[in-house]
């Protein structure tokens, strides 16, 4: 594709969500789901151009956007894509298109408005995935989370008003201390001279040590809190449980990549310094993450918690692969970022199912649902598998490549991680074991997935088979870009 049209192509898949959000927030009552609805598979088709286009053999930034924006601060409108964003890109539209179908297919009070605020949202995450100025990245990041406030402390259920209260409180915190860094990092690189928040002239221009040091934190703060990983992440579990199933989806399937993604973009690329001398700190916290996930996975009742301490576990191996600061741990780590995302939204959706079926999200309380719903059961069946790593998943891939870096890096940290590994097996089957085997409670009832319910996850479910049988689709076009934000000499002489 020429330039220009590759320029048009990320404005237009940018904003398009948001576009929809606003044209169903003014479309007739009859129609207001048709139009979010085409809108995000529209965005869709077009991250997969994207993704089509993309040259593998490039290692930095491809089709970039660059125009003024506010020239007086330095900030411009410089949007790309490389090997850790494209496929991030792609995830985010295709949980998002499974999202908004969904909660058509189970229209909300108020639809107009809870369009629209899927609409911003989605903007919000693309935009920190393709922003290439620092305070461009901070504005998206930060405008993800207003949406979210609204889809569950209006959609929401028990006790929403305490979750979104909650959300805001930790999530406010970060992204003001990240605001402050990125100003921060900006006037002290100038030095006296013109102000600039590109990425791409930061990064060829890395603050002294000292500096580092304190802005470093601002960032993993707000990065560690959106995942959310061990010690921030008590938000979490309110918000999952209160939150609608659609939305509950993207929030575990996408923005806990943004904070993720933030580290690669971000932090080890401007403040390598700082990551390496924090790296053993920041290791510590994704072992407890994975180990602290893992064993609250096992022992927890309601079903979507189940599912919210298994991401905190998954994205702990995230974290591990990221500060192995090694090429194998953060290609590991780029996979996994899409291979969860693929994982566990179609696991939430299929939590909603049950419930419906079941009456409640109560683990002790569900059994027997694969009785009369053999689809059902074996496209659960699936997820579970890719869950707990199997040899032969994409996730098994992933968390070995990141298991490799570790080892390289630092042993024990990769021997501590090993248990998550033991404990996604007993979580994993425990959870598909009692919801769709023994006994069928009374009151319960089994039946067959829905051609509409289908619609939302059996496409999910084929994703996951796909990378499953060719993950180098990812690690292929991501190695370039990883050893690119990996190239500083502090990495390579460690």
């Amino acid at each position: 594709m020429m330039w220009e049209e590759v320029a048009r192509l990320l404005n237009v898949l940018l904003w398009l969500p948001l576009a929809a959000g606003l044209l169903a927030f003014v479309t007739p009552l009859r129609a207001v789901r048709a139009v979010p609805v085409l809108g995000a598979l529209a965005a869709l088709v077009l991250a997969i151009v994207l993704v089509l286009d993309f040259d593998p053999g490039v290692a930095g930034l491809q089709h970039a956007v660059d125009e003024s924006w506010i020239p007086d601060l330095g900030v411009r409108y410089e949007l790309g894509v490389d090997g850790i964003s494209v496929f991030l890109i792609l995830l985010t539209t295709l949980l998002w298109a499974a999202a908004t179908l969904y909660s058509a297919f189970h229209p909300p009070e108020r639809p107009r408005t809870y369009f629209f605020m899927l609409g911003i949202a989605e903007t919000g995450a693309l935009g920190a995935f393709l922003a290439q100025d620092l305070l461009l990245f901070v504005l998206f990041f930060d405008l993800m989370l207003v949406p979210f406030y609204f889809l569950i402390g209006a959609w929401g259920g028990e006790d929403r008003i305490r979750a979104t209260t909650k959300m805001m409180v930790y999530t406010l915190v970060g992204s003001l201390l990240m605001l402050v860094g990125a100003i921060a990092t900006a006037v002290i690189a100038a030095d006296g001279g013109e102000v600039s928040f590109s990425l791409a002239d930061l990064s060829a221009n890395v603050l002294n040590e000292g500096s580092q040091d304190w802005i470093f934190w601002f960032f993993a703060a707000a990065f560690l809190v959106k995942m959310p990983a061990f010690l921030v992440h008590g938000w979490m579990p309110d918000a999952y449980r209160a939150a609608p199933i659609a939305v509950v989806a993207v929030l575990s399937g996408v923005l806990s990549k943004v904070g993720a993604f933030g580290f690669l973009r971000v932090a080890l690329p401007l403040y390598p310094d700082a990551a390496l001398q924090f790296q053993d700190f920041l290791l510590v916290i994704a072992v407890a993450g994975i180990v602290y996930g893992g064993a609250m996975a096992f022992t927890q009742t309601n079903v979507r918690l189940v599912a919210g301490f298994s991401s905190l576990a998954q994205l702990g191996f995230i974290t591990l692969g990221i500060f192995s600061l090694r090429p194998d741990g953060a290609d590991g780590a780029v996979l996994q970022m899409v291979n969860h995302g693929l994982v566990v939204a179609p696991t939430f959706f299929i939590i909603g199912v049950l419930a419906a079926r079941a009456g409640t999200e109560d683990l002790r309380e569900m059994g027997g649902l694969a009785f009369r719903a053999p689809i059902l059961a074996a496209l659960f069946l699936i997820v579970t598998l890719a869950t707990l790593a199997m040899p032969g998943s994409a996730n098994f891939i992933g968390e070995f490549y990141i298991v490799i870096g570790a080892f390289q890096a630092k042993v024990v940290y990769a021997i501590v991680a090993m248990i998550g590994v033991a404990f996604a097996a007993f979580y994993a089957i425990r959870l598909y074991q009692r919801t769709m085997h023994n006994r069928l409670p009374e009151g319960v009832v089994s039946r067959e997935i829905t051609w509409r319910e289908g619609l939302v996850i059996a496409p999910l479910v084929a994703c996951i088979v796909a990378l499953a049988l060719y993950p180098g689709l990812i690690l292929e076009r991501g190695e370039g870009s990883v050893e690119e934000a990996l190239r500083s000499e502090v990495f390579a002489t460690k």
